[in-house]
C-alpha cells in the first residue's frame, strides 16, 4: 500500500491526556445541541453581527439591538459559543463579544459552510435512523424526505428546494475543485471520447468540452439525472458534443456505451457497496477497449493532508449510510484498488492530492 499524504499511524496512538479527552467527550454529549446553537446564531444574524463589530467586540444589549432578539436569547447562544471557542471575549472589562477563528471559519470558509449546510438540509433529521439503518442496511433515514424511494439518489429532482441547494453545492464543491487539476492528466492521453458515468448535471462533461475542443462526452445517468444534464449541456452550446444515456448501472439489462478512448468515474463509486463497485466495474470491463482508460476521482480518507479531511469524510459516510444508500462510504485506497481490480482491472497509476480536498485520481487498465 502506498504511503498516505496524511499519516494513518494518528488512529493508532491514544496520547490525548484524560482531561482533554473528558471535554471532547463532553462535545460529543452535547453535540446536537451545539450544532442548532450555531445556525440559530448564523439564521438570525448573530454571528454576521459580530463579526461586523471586529476587534473592538460587541456587547449583549448591543447585539440584541441589532438584531431584535432578546438579551436573554444572545446571551444563552453566546456563552455556549464561547464555550466551543467559536466566539471570544475582548480583553478589557467590558468583555464583549469577538469573533473566533473557528467562528470565521464557520461565516467565511466554503467547505465549512458547504458541510454545515449539507448536515442541516440533508442528514440532520434522518440522523435519528442512524442506528436503525445500521441494523437494517437500508437509509431508514431518507424518509424525513418521503416513503417512496430506495436511495437519495431518486428523490433528488424531488427534494425542497433548500435541501436540494444544500445536496449539489455539497456535491459540486468536493468533486468539482479538483477538476482544475484534473483535466491535464486525462487530456494527456488525448482522449476523443470519454464516458461519464454518474455524470448528475453535466458538470465534468461541460469541464471537458470547453476544455478541448474535440472532445465528445457520453452521460450514463438516472433519467431524472441526464433529463438536467441535457438542459445544461444545451444552456453551454455542447448538444451535439455531450450525448446521455439513460439507466441504472447496477441493473443488469443496463449496457454500457462500447469502447470510448476514456471512462470517468467522479465522486460515485463512494454510492455503491464494495461489491456493487466490482459489479459496475465489470459492466466496465464488458465494454471497454484494450486500450480505454478508466478514472476514478475519490476523495479518499487516508490520502488526506490533514486531519479535517479525514474527519469530513468519515462523517459522510454516515450519510451514506442512514441518508443516501445504506451501504456505501467514503473509501480507504487499497480496498477500493482491490475492489476495481477485481472486475479484470490493473492500477495504472494514481494521482494523489489533486485540489484543496486531497482528491486522487486513479487510473486503470484492463489487466
Amino acid at each position: 500500500m502506498e504511503e498516505s499524504l496524511y499519516s494513518v499511524n494518528k488512529f493508532k496512538k491514544d496520547d490525548i491526556r484524560a482531561v482533554n479527552a473528558k471535554f471532547e467527550a463532553q462535545k460529543i454529549a452535547f453535540a446536537p445541541l451545539a450544532f442548532q446553537a450555531i445556525k440559530s446564531m448564523m439564521n438570525l444574524n448573530i454571528l454576521k453581527v459580530i463579526e461586523d463589530a471586529g476587534d473592538d467586540g460587541i456587547s449583549t444589549q448591543d447585539i440584541a439591538k441589532k438584531t431584535g432578539i432578546s438579551e436573554y436569547g444572545v446571551a444563552v447562544l453566546c456563552e455556549m459559543a464561547l464555550g466551543m471557542y467559536v466566539l471570544k471575549l475582548t480583553d478589557d472589562s467590558d468583555e464583549k463579544y469577538k469573533l473566533g477563528k473557528i467562528g470565521w471559519f464557520l461565516l467565511e470558509d466554503d467547505l465549512t459552510k458547504a458541510n454545515f449546510w449539507f448536515t442541516n438540509d440533508i442528514c440532520y433529521q434522518g440522523a435519528w435512523d442512524l442506528e436503525k439503518s445500521i441494523v437494517n442496511g437500508k437509509p431508514e433515514g431518507l424518509k424525513v424526505f418521503g416513503d417512496q424511494w430506495t436511495t437519495v439518489y431518486e428523490a433528488l429532482s424531488a427534494l425542497p428546494e433548500k435541501a436540494k441547494k444544500s445536496w449539489f453545492d455539497f456535491d459540486h464543491f468536493y468533486s468539482d475543485i479538483a477538476f482544475p487539476e484534473a483535466l491535464p492528466i486525462v487530456f494527456s492521453k488525448n482522449p476523443k471520447t470519454i464516458v461519464d458515468i454518474g455524470g448528475n448535471t453535466a458538470k465534468w462533461s461541460i469541464t471537458c468540452c470547453h476544455y478541448n475542443p474535440d472532445v465528445k462526452m457520453t452521460i450514463v445517468d438516472l433519467p431524472g439525472q441526464t433529463a438536467v444534464a441535457e438542459q445544461n449541456a444545451k444552456k453551454e452550446g455542447f448538444e451535439n458534443r455531450i450525448s446521455t444515456y439513460s439507466g441504472n448501472v447496477l441493473d443488469d439489462t443496463t449496457v454500457l456505451p462500447k469502447n470510448p478512448d476514456a471512462f470517468w468515474m467522479s465522486q460515485f463509486l463512494d454510492c455503491f457497496s464494495l461489491h456493487q463497485v466490482t459489479k459496475i466495474l465489470k459492466k466496465v470491463h464488458e465494454a471497454a477497449s484494450a486500450n480505454s482508460i478508466i478514472y476514478v476521482l475519490e476523495p479518499l480518507w487516508d490520502k488526506q493532508r490533514f486531519e479535517a479531511g479525514s474527519y469530513d469524510l468519515q462523517a459522510t459516510s454516515l450519510y451514506f449510510t442512514c441518508i443516501a444508500n445504506g451501504n456505501s462510504k467514503m473509501y480507504r485506497f487499497q480496498e477500493l484498488v482491490n475492489a476495481i481490480e477485481s472486475a479484470g482491472f490493473k492500477l495504472d497509476c494514481s494521482h494523489h492530492g489533486l485540489g484543496s480536498n486531497s482528491y486522487t485520481l486513479l487510473a486503470f487498465k484492463k489487466a
